[in-house]
């Protein structure tokens, strides 16, 4: 079953046309990784799918409606949570604060504490006085108090140590196995390629590839070295 369907994209910033026409399909429930070189395209494809940039041509399809012209705000409250690359937090507001944000009236913060230990060590402090793996440990805490039903994560490893990545990734993988449709742009494919069930390699705003991650051993992808290297 289909969960996102994107068809004929376009998008772009005042004269330049970035991406050309993109087909995109992403399975409900599972974990799509959208991959490519810097400049490929991928995060303006996820604002637009969050509804950040308006489309110059194409139709988006969510759960079965056409939610194109629907705002951000409409397609947060049916259950999209966009994660940015630049963490996505309030830097001024206290980590207690910035759970309570993201916490729905009634509950607790407990998932995110039980996911992220450090964080309860770190309550009090200003999240912007974070490192940058626990404020994005702060922010991925908002996918799992939220509970979305589609989640878009762009380059969560972004300048972090492998050790941080690993465990934010650890956490995408069991939201996956729990049925929620994740969509993770990432630059780098070895973490992304072992979480995905399904991959797309965007290159100068066009589809490259498409296919399982398994297809892509061997082959060499604009921007990469073979992908079994």
């Amino acid at each position: 079953m289909i969960e996102l369907a994107l068809r004929d994209i376009r998008v772009g910033y005042g004269a330049v046309e970035v991406l050309h026409g993109i087909d995109l399909d992403v399975p409900a429930g599972a974990l799509t990784a959208l991959l490519g070189p810097n400049g490929a395209g991928k995060t303006t494809l996820l604002s637009a799918v969050a509804g950040l940039l308006p489309l110059r041509g194409g139709e988006i399809h969510w759960a079965g409606s056409d939610i194109t012209a629907a705002s951000p705000d409409a397609r947060s409250r049916a259950g999209m949570t966009l994660i940015p690359e630049r963490r996505g937090i309030f830097p001024q507001l206290s980590v207690r604060e910035n759970l309570e944000i993201f916490t729905p009236q009634g509950r607790v913060p407990d998932v995110a504490l039980n996911a992220f230990p450090v964080l309860a060590d770190r309550m009090a402090q200003r999240a912007g006085s974070l490192s940058g793996g626990e404020q994005q440990m702060l922010a991925m805490s908002r996918a799992l108090l939220r509970e979305p039903r589609l989640l878009l994560l762009d380059e969560i490893s972004f300048g972090l140590a492998p050790r941080v990545t690993r465990q934010l990734f650890d956490v995408v993988a069991d939201l996956a196995r729990a049925g929620t449709t994740v969509v993770l742009v990432e630059q780098y494919l070895s973490d992304a390629l072992r979480l995905a069930d399904i991959v797309y390699v965007l290159a100068r705003g066009e589809v490259a590839f498409a296919g399982e991650p398994s297809e892509l051993v061997g082959r060499t992808l604009p921007g990469y070295v073979a992908a079994g290297s």
